[in-house]
């Protein structure tokens, strides 16, 4: 293998990726092709729950795969590793979202909540939030509250609208008009932003006076990654559907909606095969879904996200970092300027440690690591950025 048929071969997403060259990756640290180890602070983009080969995510998939494989479209046949993980995580969650719909990817599972809500209200129109990210395929794009980002690709399903997020004085704009109000429980792509001053229970009370459903988006912030299971528990706000995907299943392809079963019993009927998915619910995703969520459930990892995160803020005091936003570890900070952030990433990189951007806000730099990171990791990792940001000129910028 080598980076030039990495570039030859595969298509790109930017003009200049990473290319990293990976051989091998364990717990907090990918490996290179010459076997130097880089300090993993992104996880995937939040995904990597349980680091890099888990064992008990390595067992379960080799398990499962000695066993069957694919056999059928989703919701045709049996099969036990997905209804094992729908069952644990329907004990999870609040009693309306007892129905788990199991499909590839996180976009998928937006799609499906799209689909689901127009075809339970009767309604088309779908309210998203400026500054959103919800996915790149064609319904997820329509709900991204960026015009840059996708007018390109114009145009996209029609009737949605976008309020602002945390701006109480535009929720009457959701009306009996409304089919779904779509939001990130935090914003990811903004800037990791929270709610405030309760305005997810606003929304929800909104929601439920005009007859609209609420769908938040825990793609990103779900399955222990902000001191909850799931980010909504923090804000006393449950969905009416709820769309997970990323960590669900440390670093293996998934999506799923969640919501009651006698709304998803919607997607069953007029018409039939409401939302069809070739692979939703493989086996071998299953398998390392309910592993995933067991590890997390089981142990101490939620309340440690919390002791994690005091830490990083603890340690991440420079005077170029203005604020670091997010929860948990899903955490931001905020730089003086796009430059420095540019110079933060791209240094970081040459030293052996993987930070990565955010979507829309150029000042901030993701930090979203594995759930199983240490202390001593974090410290490492902390003292690389330090030594990074003290290091910066102005002139120094790549």
């Amino acid at each position: 293998m080598s980076k030039n048929d990495f570039f030859t071969y595969q298509a790109q997403t930017s003009t200049h990726p990473l290319a990293l060259e990976v051989s091998r990756a364990k717990g907090s640290y990918i490996y290179d092709q010459d076997g130097n180890a880089h300090l993993d602070f992104v996880a995937g983009v939040s995904t990597c729950s349980l680091g890099h080969c888990h064992p008990k995510i390595v067992d379960a998939i080799k398990t499962q795969v000695d066993q069957y494989m694919h056999v059928m479209v989703y919701g045709e046949y049996v099969q036990k590793p997905a209804v094992e993980f729908s069952k644990l995580l329907a004990a999870h969650l609040p009693d309306n979202l007892n129905t788990t719909y199991l499909v590839n990817s996180g976009t998928e599972a937006m799609e499906g909540a799209i689909k689901l809500a127009r075809r339970h209200t009767g309604r088309s129109q779908i309210i998203a939030a400026k500054n959103a990210y919800h996915g790149n395929t064609m319904g997820s794009l329509s709900l991204m509250g960026l015009e840059e980002r996708k007018s390109a690709f114009r145009p996209l399903i029609p009737d949605v609208r976008f309020i602002q997020f945390n701006v109480e004085e535009e929720l009457g704009n959701i009306t009996k008009k409304t089919a779904a109000v779509v939001l990130e429980t935090i914003q990811g792509g903004a800037g990791f932003i929270l709610p405030e001053n309760g305005y997810l229970e606003k929304v929800r009370k909104r929601c439920s006076e005009v007859g609209a459903l609420l769908i938040l988006d825990e793609i990103q912030p779900g399955f222990g990654r902000t001191g909850k299971l799931f980010a909504f528990e923090h804000f006393n706000c449950p969905p009416d559907i709820l769309v997970i995907g990323k960590g669900m299943a440390s670093g293996m392809p998934v999506g799923a909606f969640v919501a009651s079963k006698e709304l998803m019993a919607d997607l069953k009927e007029k018409p039939k095969f409401g939302h069809i998915t070739t692979f939703g619910g493989n086996p071998v995703i299953a398998a390392a879904s309910l592993a995933t969520l067991k590890e997390i459930t089981e142990t101490d990892l939620i309340p440690q996200t919390l002791e994690k995160e005091k830490l990083f803020r603890k340690l991440l005091k420079h005077p170029l970092i203005k604020e670091i936003r997010g929860k948990g570890l899903m955490l931001a900070p905020i730089l003086e300027s796009k430059e420095v952030a540019d110079y933060l990433v791209l240094e970081a990189a040459k030293k052996g440690l993987i930070l990565f951007w955010l979507l829309f806000e150029a000042k901030a730099v993701r930090i979203s690591p594995p759930l199983t990171i240490s202390m001593k990791e974090i410290e490492e990792g902390c003292a690389q950025i330090l030594s990074i940001l003290k290091s910066y000129q102005p002139d120094t910028v790549n």
